[in-house]
C-alpha cells in the first residue's frame, strides 16, 4: 500500500481500502448526507441531491453509495464509530456495559427524522446496506464485548447484543422513545449480569 493510502475500512470488510483522494470524497459526501438528514426527511433525500451538496458528480457519490439506503446505514455506522469504549476498571462492569449501551442507543435520540430514515435504511434489503449493517454489528459486539472486559463470556454478549437489537426495534417503531429504550436497556443489563456483577473487577 503506498504512503497515500488510508485504510478506511475495518478488518474484515469487503470492500477495497481507499487511497487519500477517494477517502476525502467519501467523507465528503458523507458528511453531506449527514447534514441533509438533519434538515430535511428521508423521502426528501436521494444520492443525487447528497451530491450536489458535497459539490461532486452523482456518478461519483454512487460509487461508494449504491442507494440512499446504503448512505444512510454508512452515516449511522460513522456516528457509532464516534461512541467511546467504556474500559474503566473503576467502574464496575455493569456500569461499563449501561454506559456503552446507552451511548449506542443515544446516538440519534434527539433527531427524530434521523431516527426514522435510520431505521428505514437499516431494515431495507439493499445489496449496499447489507455489508454496512454487518459492520454495525461489529461495532456494537466490539462495545459490549470491550465493557465487559477480557474474559467476558459469548454467551452474554449474545444477549446483550439482542437485548439491544430488540431495543431499537421499539424505538424505531415509535413504540418507545431512544430515551426510554436507553433506560430500559440498563434496567435489562443488569437482569443478564446478574450474579455475573462484581467478578473480574
Amino acid at each position: 500500500m503506498s504512503s497515500d493510502a488510508v485504510l478506511a475500512v475495518t478488518p474484515g470488510d469487503d470492500a477495497a481500502p481507499r487511497n487519500r483522494r477517494q477517502e476525502e470524497t467519501f467523507r465528503k459526501v458523507l458528511r453531506a448526507g449527514l447534514e441533509m438528514l438533519r434538515e430535511s426527511s428521508y423521502t426528501d433525500l436521494t444520492v443525487r441531491a447528497v451530491a450536489a451538496r458535497a459539490k461532486v458528480a452523482p456518478a461519483t457519490a454512487y460509487t461508494y453509495f449504491s442507494s440512499k439506503n446504503h448512505l444512510i446505514a454508512e452515516v449511522y455506522l460513522d456516528l457509532m464509530r464516534e461512541v467511546p469504549y467504556f474500559t474503566d476498571v473503576n467502574d464496575t462492569r455493569l456500569q461499563r456495559v449501561e454506559q456503552s449501551l446507552r451511548s449506542l442507543a443515544l446516538v440519534i435520540a434527539d433527531e427524530p427524522e434521523f431516527a426514522a430514515a435510520c431505521t428505514t435504511a437499516m431494515l431495507s434489503n439493499d445489496a449496499g446496506v447489507l455489508p454496512a449493517r454487518e459492520r454495525i454489528g461489529a461495532e456494537i459486539h466490539k462495545r459490549i464485548k470491550s465493557a465487559l472486559g477480557p474474559d467476558a463470556d459469548p454467551q452474554i454478549v449474545s444477549a446483550l447484543e439482542m437485548t439491544y437489537y430488540g431495543a431499537l426495534v421499539h424505538a424505531g417503531t415509535g413504540t418507545m422513545s431512544y430515551r426510554q429504550v436507553a433506560d430500559r436497556i440498563g434496567y435489562v443489563a443488569g437482569l443478564i449480569l446478574g450474579d455475573h456483577v462484581g467478578e473480574n473487577e
